[in-house]
């Protein structure tokens, strides 16, 4: 007993509590935001789990529902730079808190015509341009408000937490549409919706980045002046963009992450439609069987985003090294026997894909100096509109040719190939850089050589 009083009167170790996967949570300002996104990711998923529905019975279309969705993220693929350069350009606060003001009064909108059954066609496809043009800015704004919020060793954290946060308002949202629906409903899930923006602008002119001195103190690094902070430039977001576009193809560490996340997506992260398929067809599943692999996804995923909490520094080396083992992970799962099987594969895959996303955001959010994020998350945006559009098409072309097992392990074995190859060229030109240059022989001071050397020699 003695002993169990003693341990647990222990403080805890300075070190377990920098390696905790809620540190962010240590700063007020993250507190507040972590409450203000819970609440936001409710609502958003309150609305989208009625949006295609919603969209089906007005157009009594299939493919209007693909058309509206497509219509929202075009202006991602079409002016994600010109968001990203906006919000370097503009004060960050005001910009994230008038976007999300901007959003909310969209779903109020929505609400109301939905209420009215004044929703057609023609408004629907107005609507979804608007929400997708106001997302170029409201997501890399909000992403780097909230990194602002913490050091910069936890931002980690914050994003693992933000992970964590998005998945169990998820599964809010969705059981909280079902009651509204059913009481109030189609249309007070968009009105639910925009509440939860207006809770997040309102919570947001409160929050407070945390400040160089409290760094010190706290014994971490301070972070570097921001020269080119938002609003202090002057600079137009068109000239911007195309800053942005050049600093992102002047970092290798930017260019290959891109790389690993675009052939990963596209190959290897639409386990919604390769395992259904899979579970379905050559397993001999049902729907409930999808549901328990689904169900054990979300469970991975959650896992993984506090495992990745854990993390300091990631790298892109790291990146690759997970994305390439949630490959083989993938090749075996598209060569597993049974249900069972899969389950065990599915779990790991769901961690190790979380950990990575974790890692690479944090990469992507901390690389760039600070004047610079908005600008490179703007032209991540664009890259990641363009390989969202094409990667079902892509990845339905091949299980039509090779079938579902095929295009898991195809799928797997191109991700592990391309971060193989990527790692073999930087290794070589690694050590390519680190061997000296001979120099050349004009250079070479000139050196008496006895006649009797020559002589010998002849």
């Amino acid at each position: 007993m003695t002993s169990l009083l003693s341990w647990k009167s222990t403080p805890r170790s300075p070190e377990r509590g920098e390696r905790s996967p809620w540190r962010c949570l240590r700063h007020r300002g993250m507190r507040w935001w972590s409450a203000a996104n819970m609440v936001s990711n409710t609502g958003t998923w309150m609305q989208l789990t009625v949006q295609n529905l919603l969209v089906l019975h007005i157009t009594g279309s299939a493919a209007a529902t693909g058309l509206s969705l497509s219509v929202q993220a075009a202006p991602g693929l079409l002016l994600g730079l010109v968001g990203g350069a906006a919000v370097d350009a503009w004060p960050r606060k005001v910009t994230a808190a008038v976007s999300q003001a901007v959003l909310g009064v969209i779903a109020f909108t929505t609400a109301a015509l939905v209420a009215f059954d004044l929703l057609n066609m023609v408004s629907l496809m107005a609507l979804a341009a608007v929400t997708g043009l106001v997302a170029t800015v409201d997501g890399p704004a909000c992403a780097l408000l909230g990194n602002d919020l913490v050091p910069a060793k936890d931002v980690p954290s914050a994003i693992a937490l933000g992970s964590v946060v998005h998945s169990a308002g998820r599964l809010l949202g969705v059981a909280l549409a079902g009651v509204a629906v059913a009481t109030l409903g189609t249309a007070s899930a968009y009105a639910a919706n925009g509440l939860s923006f207006l809770f997040v602008a309102a919570v947001i002119p409160f929050l407070k980045p945390v400040a160089d001195s409290v760094l010190s103190r706290s014994g971490a690094a301070p972070r570097a002046p921001d020269r080119d902070a938002p609003g202090r430039q002057g600079r137009r977001p068109g000239m911007g963009a195309r800053e942005g576009m050049a600093f992102f193809l002047s970092r290798p560490r930017l260019v290959a992450l891109t790389v690993i996340t675009a052939v990963s997506a596209v190959f290897g992260r639409n386990y919604g439609l390769t395992l259904a398929v899979l579970v379905t067809g050559p397993l001999a599943g049902g729907s409930e069987d999808f549901g328990t692999v689904a169900t054990v996804l979300a469970v991975g995923g959650i896992a993984g985003a506090v495992l990745a909490g854990r993390m300091q520094r990631p790298s892109v080396r790291w990146v690759g090294a997970l994305a390439a083992t949630g490959a083989l992970l993938q090749v075996a799962a598209g060569l597993s026997p049974g249900l069972i099987a899969l389950l065990v594969l599915v779990a790991p895959m769901a961690i190790v894909e979380a950990v990575s996303d974790t890692a690479g955001t944090t990469v992507l959010q901390t690389d760039p100096p600070p004047g610079m994020r908005g600008r490179v998350l703007g032209v991540w945006r664009t890259a990641e509109t363009g390989w969202g559009l094409a990667g079902p098409p892509l990845l339905g072309l091949l299980m039509q040719w090779a079938g579902p097992r095929g295009a898991l392990v195809a799928g797997g074995l191109i991700i592990a190939a391309v971060i193989g190859a990527g790692a073999l060229l930087h290794g070589r030109r690694a050590a390519s850089r680190s061997i000296p240059a001979e120099p050349a022989a004009a250079s070479l001071p000139a050196q008496r050589v006895p006649v009797e050397e020559l002589s010998a020699t002849a």
